[in-house]
């Protein structure tokens, strides 16, 4: 199997996002889930931007930049929510990276190599967080790139349905999610 970079959201690297890892772990994959705070987890969304808003972004972008500095340049990104920036971040110092999985966050990415794989999961509706506009911007933006990519809407759920230590959380939702997630790598 392949190496994957798991990035967590703005809550920071949660006891869900070690249990992500592990999950992909034990399908065979070599996986790194960096803290890109180095301080403990927020609570709530709030705290989460204050950590964030603390660290700062260069920084955080810097925190990831060394933890995938060891993996293969083919090593797949994933990112939940504030995690999807630091791929748009690392994407274009990384050009042989095998894909990306997006997950609760899109945005345009300029510097797609043709060919690259992608998938895209968001809520629907997410209008705070990623409204159509943003899910219609990230297609366009892969369209002109030739990407190979997939978009995924899950009706009804909140933000991180992927989180089963939020509220969002949606076990279904998740479920298809982790079915289309492993699919994705198996073929990566």
């Amino acid at each position: 199997m392949g190496s994957v970079a798991v990035f967590h959201s703005v809550y920071g690297l949660r006891e869900s996002v070690l249990r992500a890892a592990e999950r992909l772990r034990h399908a065979g994959h070599d996986v790194v889930a960096p803290d890109l705070y180095g301080l403990p987890a927020a609570d709530d969304l709030a705290d989460g931007f204050a950590l964030a808003d603390k660290v700062g972004w260069a920084g955080i972008v810097e925190r990831a930049r060394d933890a995938v500095r060891t993996l293969p340049p083919e090593a797949v990104l994933m990112g939940f929510s504030m995690g999807v920036g630091v791929i748009e971040a690392l994407l274009p110092e990384r050009p042989r990276t095998a894909g990306v999985v997006m997950v609760s966050g899109a945005g345009a990415i300029d510097s797609v190599r043709p060919g690259l794989r992608a998938q895209l999961h968001v809520a629907d509706p997410d209008a705070e967080f990623v409204p159509p506009a943003a899910v219609e911007k990230w297609t366009e933006s892969m369209t002109r790139a030739e990407a190979v990519f997939e978009v995924y809407r899950y009706p009804g759920v909140g933000h991180l349905w992927v989180d089963e230590d939020l509220p969002d959380y949606d076990c279904p939702a998740a479920g298809r999610f982790w079915d289309r997630c492993a699919e994705f790598l198996r073929l990566s």
